[in-house]
């Protein structure tokens, strides 16, 4: 199910109550780093995946079942490094691990930017999600010269206050969601590659959509890996 992006970003706010799940299963997540991928651990506040990282706010360190991990208090809080890590990929894999902690409807927390001149296309790599009554849907998105593609499927809830493993793939074809290694919804695009630019953590790149709760982990492939490749403690 594809839904028009700006019908369901006027869908109204719900919160969803905040309930925190333990994790025993996850309690050790170390995971193999495969040759290709570039891999940035949120345990720090500086120097992010070896990157130049500009913190705004006051994100904190946190102690999880998963390990160290930044959490974002919705507000002001952010993170932006100097890197768009999927620049020149022609197929890939974005990947990672969060735990979103209700709040607003609309938070637009891991992007991906390209550089470009006044008047570009915006292009772009999104995490985003949508908090409603009852927890949150995924909303992976990407936008390029060419093509504008939102995956959104609004049936398929996650739990609020609980870390979860997303992903987005393209395959040279088709442009595919996941959530715990769980399919949500695909559509073929025509991709290009993307150019260098930048990333913001925990708010869009323009400041705004800020995202309520943590962020452990995100791991880019220059290549579009099937959900057994994927590096989800939850599968």
């Amino acid at each position: 199910m594809t839904l028009n992006r700006r019908a369901v970003l006027a869908a109204p706010l719900a919160l969803a109550p905040l309930t925190f799940a333990p994790l025993s299963a996850c309690a050790s997540f170390e995971v193999a780093t495969q040759p290709d991928q570039i891999v940035w651990t949120f345990d720090r506040l500086t120097d992010i995946g070896g990157e130049t990282t500009h913190v705004e706010g006051a994100p904190q360190i946190i102690d999880t079942l998963m390990g160290a991990a930044v959490r974002f208090d919705g507000v002001d809080d952010a993170l932006f490094i100097d890197r768009h890590p999927l620049a020149g990929a022609e197929t890939f894999t974005f990947e990672a691990v969060f735990r979103p902690d209700g709040g607003p409807f609309e938070q637009r927390w891991f992007h991906l930017q390209s550089d470009e001149a006044p008047g570009g296309p915006g292009t772009r790599i999104m995490f985003e999600i949508r908090v409603v009554e009852g927890g949150w849907y995924l909303d992976a998105f990407t936008k390029g010269e060419g093509y504008n593609k939102p995956l959104i499927e609004t049936s398929k809830l996650h739990p609020i206050g609980q870390w979860a493993h997303v992903a987005q793939t393209f395959d040279g074809t088709t442009y595919r969601s996941f959530v715990n290694g769980e399919l949500q919804t695909e559509a073929e695009i025509a991709f290009k590659p993307q150019g260098p630019g930048r990333s913001s953590v925990g708010t869009r790149i323009n400041r705004v959509n800020y995202f309520n709760g943590a962020v452990r982990e995100a791991r880019f492939t220059p290549r579009a890996l099937a959900p057994a490749q994927f590096t989800s403690p939850f599968r």
